[in-house]
């Protein structure tokens, strides 16, 4: 029997469809969105909202939950 800790976690699949412009991702069924593209989208609302800070825990959520809704 191995050790939790020793057994490789499952990295989520992340691809670019043929469709996709530059910089936007197509994400696979059953994945988690990528750290990168959530901080990439916090920080377009921290900058659309004028830099305004204070607000990034928000921004955060929201970046992770409009992209968590793109998958549907």
């Amino acid at each position: 029997m191995r050790s939790l800790k020793t057994q490789k976690q499952p990295q989520p699949k992340i691809v670019a469809g043929p469709k996709s412009s530059p910089g936007k991702v197509a994400m696979m069924p059953g994945t988690v969105p990528s750290q990168d593209r959530i901080r990439e989208r916090a920080y377009e609302l921290y900058e659309n909202r004028g830099r305004e800070p204070g607000r990034d825990e928000q921004d955060w959520l929201r970046a992770e939950r409009e992209i968590l809704k793109q998958r549907w």
